[in-house]
């Protein structure tokens, strides 16, 4: 039986309309979705690498692998024999710059007597100096008018050139005690100097043998731990990490087209595939400033010859709100799938609801 026109007429538009709205709605872009989501994406924590300082033989380990420790806790022992006997070495260095400036100190305090000593000499010259010559100039009269003798004016002419003598050289004595006092500053100076170098060395080996004692540098739980008593380990070689799982994020890369209305701030659900069931409440905390591939050592984009057109992925980090329970039961590396509520911020967004799974 056939149809009415009427009905044929809107059975025709009602099909046109749902080939028109699927179109549309297979067309429309990715980002005009109100929930964006994806299942690249995995649970991640900024850990901490632990490498010793210097190099030797380790004593004793103090830590088990999986051990939560706190910033400060000590987590094994190098062999310091050789350290110890480095700062007893340096610090008998350093004795012995102090003992050499006390010594040069007391020839400064010395060499002060010895100048006062010099000036005297030269005060005691300067009068026997006057005598002399007084003398002179008398014996010079008497033997001018015939009252004394030639001899005694030769002896009187005689002694005055000793004394003049003798003053030149108290003179050059005063001045050569008074240089040598410079001399001694400039010693004195020169080991303050090398006082100073043996102290940084004591110092600097009093932090080697420091670093004999390997510390945690931030809290949370031992992970990746080679260390074993008896090895020998270098300088610079990672021993263990310490995963602070208190502070664990979500890195998800999102297809570039899922992001262009995704900001910081948004509302994510965050579904963990280790806890079936688990809904996390999460917020977007960033969004990153390159894709993945914009990293990599060799450009994976072709310049030449045939181009296939393929879409891009951006980090996007995801900050998991705390006071969860199920936040304690997640380890670095776990897969999730995090579902990015588009508008919705914390305070202006519903209740959090967990979705039907």
């Amino acid at each position: 039986m056939a149809l009415p026109k009427t009905a044929r007429i809107t059975s025709a538009a009602l099909l046109l309309a749902v080939v028109i709205g699927g179109a549309l709605y297979l067309n429309r872009p990715a980002s005009s979705a109100s929930t964006q989501s994806t299942d690249d994406a995995y649970v991640q924590a900024d850990f901490t690498t632990v490498a010793p300082q210097v190099s030797g033989t380790v004593e004793k380990v103090l830590i088990e692998d999986n051990q939560p420790v706190k910033a400060g806790d000590l987590l094994a022992t190098i062999d310091d024999r050789d350290f110890v006997v480095a700062v007893s070495a340096a610090k008998a260095q350093v004795e012995g710059a102090k003992a050499n400036i006390a010594g040069l100190q007391a020839r400064l305090l010395l060499q002060e007597s010895a100048i006062r000593q010099a000036q005297a000499a030269v005060e005691a010259n300067d009068a026997s100096f006057k005598l002399a010559k007084t003398n002179q100039a008398r014996y010079r009269n008497l033997a001018a008018d015939g009252s004394g003798t030639v001899q005694a004016l030769q002896q009187a002419e005689a002694q005055l050139s000793i004394q003049l003598a003798a003053r030149e050289k108290d003179l050059a004595g005063l001045q050569a005690a008074r240089q040598q006092t410079g001399v001694l500053r400039a010693d004195l100076e020169k080991a303050k100097a090398a006082l100073s170098q043996t102290q940084s060395a004591q110092d600097a080996a009093e932090l080697k043998l420091s670093h004999t004692r390997i510390t945690a540098p931030v809290d949370g739980t031992i992970g990746h731990k080679s260390v074993r008593v008896g090895a020998f380990v270098s300088a610079g070689k990672p021993l263990l990490a310490i995963v602070p799982l208190d502070a664990v994020y979500v890195a998800a890369n999102f297809r570039e087209t899922q992001l262009a209305r995704v900001q910081a701030g948004h509302a994510v659900d965050i579904e963990v595939d280790a806890l079936p069931g688990e809904v996390l409440k999460g917020v977007v905390e960033s969004l990153g400033p390159a894709s993945g591939a914009s990293y990599s050592a060799v450009a994976p984009h072709n310049a030449t010859g045939n181009f296939t057109k393929i879409v891009q992925r951006l980090p996007v980090r995801i900050r998991i709100e705390p006071g969860q329970a199920a936040v304690a039961k997640l380890r670095v590396g776990m897969s999730v799938t995090p579902k990015i509520h588009v508008g919705q911020r914390r305070g202006s967004a519903p209740a959090w609801t967990a979705p039907n799974l």
